[in-house]
């Protein structure tokens, strides 16, 4: 489980985090909603160790992502809100590399990366090298290297932007058999369509801290709504926001 307690983050005069909690159980997925600003991607930072809270605490299985950034994300795979590629390396080495930084060697990484880019349906463009990749090939590239070590969690910042419709087909598949297995997933998104589709529950995120928190169908009763994002702008419309 990837657990949230009271994150607090500021930069400069800025308050990025303030107080924010939240969880994502395995076998679930957890979707981040927010505007702009509101702390989505300095709290998935923070859960993958890129960032430091001031205080508080993200636990990925118990471990603290603050006191213990290495550990923590051996228990992740990380899904990034750009997919900057190594444009001389092969998709096949871009994923072996990876493979490599959560140890894995030898034969089992090898089968690893083998088996990864035959479920992403990859083998046409697993010996060619990175530069010249579309958006798509991109993606796939980007979601094996999450998920070669086989993470428990999945973090993933704005998962299908700038995707085309089949590469989002593509995505939306794999989390979705990747839930069944057990895995705990979290992400933001700014596609109402794809949280109402994909999230078991949403965390609705302003101002740094949770304005309200449910399944879809809890938010939208709560709120008054039928459609997720009028709820959405109700929620954050309201300056104290709603808990659920």
């Amino acid at each position: 489980m990837i657990e949230v307690k009271s994150l607090h983050k500021t930069f400069s005069k800025v308050i990025a985090l303030d107080g924010l909690s939240f969880s994502a159980p395995e076998g679930q997925i957890t979707g981040l909603l927010g505007p702009n600003g509101a702390g989505k991607t300095t709290c998935l930072r923070t859960i993958y160790g890129l960032l430091r809270a001031d205080s508080g605490q993200a636990l990925i299985d118990g471990v603290d992502a603050n006191l213990n950034p290495l550990q923590a994300r051996r228990h992740i795979g990380i899904f990034p809100d750009k997919f900057g590629l190594y444009e001389r390396l092969t998709a096949r080495e871009q994923v072996a590399y990876f493979a490599t930084l959560h140890g894995m060697k030898g034969e089992h990484r090898d089968q690893a990366v083998a088996e990864v880019l035959k479920r992403l349906d990859m083998d046409a463009i697993a010996d060619r090298r990175a530069q010249g990749f579309s958006q798509g090939q991109r993606m796939k590239v980007a979601l094996a290297q999450a998920i070669v070590h086989q993470p428990k969690h999945l973090i993933l910042d704005e998962p299908s932007r700038g995707l085309d419709v089949m590469s989002t087909r593509v995505l939306r598949d794999l989390l979705r058999e990747l839930r069944q297995q057990g895995t705990s997933i979290l992400f933001s998104s700014h596609v109402m369509q794809e949280v109402a589709a994909l999230c078991d529950q949403v965390v609705v995120i302003a101002k740094g801290k949770v304005a309200a928190q449910g399944t879809t169908e809890e938010l939208c009763e709560l709120t008054g709504e039928t459609a997720l994002e009028e709820a959405f702008v109700k929620i954050i419309g309201t300056d104290e926001g709603i808990a659920a």
